[in-house]
């Protein structure tokens, strides 16, 4: 025990040095971080009675009946019942705090009462009828949200999902450019689907068939993990921790990284491309949740040729959209293309109902203030425990990555990610997880989440954080 306690000072950055004849005041120090349990932030809303089958039954229907391929999360999977704005409950009435909205798909809050309603006045009156005809709202949703995007993004194509999405993107940057090869960074997600594959650069999404003709990645302008990079290279409040030769305002890895595309351009693709795809941000950041603006690719100060969206456009119903100019949109319409739900009734109210309460809640500006005070709280713990590689992010679009320590930056071993993830659900926060080695934690909460929602998120990672750093001196 004595041996292990002695190692407790790389483990807990923020901790003293072990001194002879300590190892009792080490225990009580950690002892006392258990004592006070992190209280739950009080909610309004009382959950129905759960009346369906009986959570054993559950299991065995999804073990018998779902696709293998879609995997639980949690050693006991969560049997969820009902939701509301940021908070979820399970089928015996626990609540959770959400900081994973649907892998970053509920936008303005679970069963948020504007959608709710805006939907089931829609119910009542038509659910469906082909887009060759004209209904209402599929005119009146699709002109509200090319509003908001700049000259000339004004034509919209609307699908059912984000694949279906970058699927359609593809196709139409092919045909448009009469061009075949496409780039995009590697450890990118962008579907899926067989063609979207493609551009998709996490192995554990690709399987031993073809799938990339016509797509070649480039590296990932990356300055915790990358080449080159470092203090002073990043958008955001939190900078990496790692040390760079860059000066304030100019950033000397932004050259080093537009060589390595150069030669990409130069070794890997023909002299004329199809498209370049990438996301302004390695995860989903659209819809006002990076708080600085509407859209993720407006903090880079360029106007793509196709944009699309997916996730949070419908709150959690499935649909998402491709926006374009008119003249590539023109190049589509040389045959038909048809998607049979794209864009039907309900779809649309739905997109409508979320743009009016992202707009009415304020729900941008609670983005920025926020996710700028849970980011600031992440980045304390940062400094105080050596597994914390990395924290970054904007708005409520963080990323924590785990690492053994932060000399070597490897990735920590999956059974201590998951304890310290299961501890965090059984505490009330729900959490996702993210990259390249699953390294990552990901808080992308509803964006109606409160300061106080925020603080206790924190206050119950630092939890199980102090639990996780007693295992490793336990053992």
């Amino acid at each position: 025990m004595a041996r292990a306690l002695g190692r407790l000072g790389p483990l807990w950055a923020g901790g003293r040095r072990r001194l002879p004849g300590s190892d009792t005041l080490r225990q009580q120090e950690l002892k006392s971080s258990f004592s006070m349990q992190a209280k739950m932030p009080p909610c309004d809303f009382s959950p129905g009675k759960y009346e369906s089958y009986p959570y054993e039954r559950m299991l065995k229907i999804r073990k018998q009946n779902l696709s293998p391929s879609l995997v639980t999360y949690y050693k006991k999977p969560l049997l969820l019942h009902q939701g509301h704005m940021q908070w979820l409950f399970d089928y015996e009435g626990r609540r959770y705090l959400d900081l994973f909205a649907g892998v970053v798909t509920v936008s303005v809050g679970h069963c948020h009462p504007k959608v709710t309603a805006a939907a089931q006045k829609q119910l009542g009156r038509l659910w469906h009828t082909t887009n060759l005809y004209m209904h209402p709202s599929i005119q009146e949703y699709v002109e509200k949200l090319a509003a908001l995007l700049p000259d000339p993004l004004k034509v919209v194509y609307l699908t059912n999902s984000g694949s279906e999405a970058n699927d359609l993107a593809m196709f139409m940057a092919r045909i448009y450019t009469r061009n075949f090869d496409l780039i995009c960074f590697r450890g990118g997600y962008h579907g899926g689907s067989p063609y979207t594959l493609g551009l998709t650069c996490i192995g554990s999404y690709k399987h031993g068939v073809a799938n990339a003709f016509g797509c070649q990645s480039t590296m990932l302008p990356d300055v915790f993990r990358g080449p080159w990079g470092g203090s002073h290279c990043r958008d955001s409040l939190v900078q990496t921790i790692r040390k760079c030769s860059c000066s304030q305002g100019c950033c000397e890895a932004n050259d080093q990284y537009i060589e390595q595309f150069k030669d990409t351009l130069s070794t890997c693709v023909p002299k004329a491309i199809a498209g370049f795809i990438a996301e302004p941000i390695q995860v989903q950041t659209g819809f006002g949740r990076t708080g600085s603006h509407f859209w993720g690719f407006q903090t880079h100060g360029v106007v793509p040729d196709i944009v699309t969206m997916a996730k949070g456009i419908g709150n959690g119903f499935p649909m998402a959209a491709v926006i374009t100019t008119p003249e590539i949109a023109n190049s589509l319409a040389q045959n038909l293309h048809f998607n049979t739900f794209g864009g039907n009734p309900m779809a649309c109210v739905v997109g409508s109902a979320v743009l009016d309460a992202i707009a009415e809640d304020g729900l941008q500006k609670n983005s920025k203030e926020v996710g700028t005070y849970m980011l600031l709280e992440f980045a304390k713990l940062r400094d105080k425990f050596e597994i914390i590689g990395d924290v970054r992010g904007k708005g409520l679009m963080i990323g924590i990555e785990m690492v053994k320590n932060k000399d070597s930056c490897e990735p920590l071993p999956a059974e201590e990610m998951s304890q310290i993830w299961e501890d965090c659900k059984d505490m009330g926060v729900l959490m996702g997880r993210g990259g390249i080695y699953n390294q990552t934690f990901r808080v992308k909460p509803p964006m109606c989440i409160t300061k106080q929602d925020a603080a206790f998120a924190v206050e119950v990672f630092h939890a199980a954080l102090m639990r996780h750093l007693e295992r490793t001196v336990a053992s």
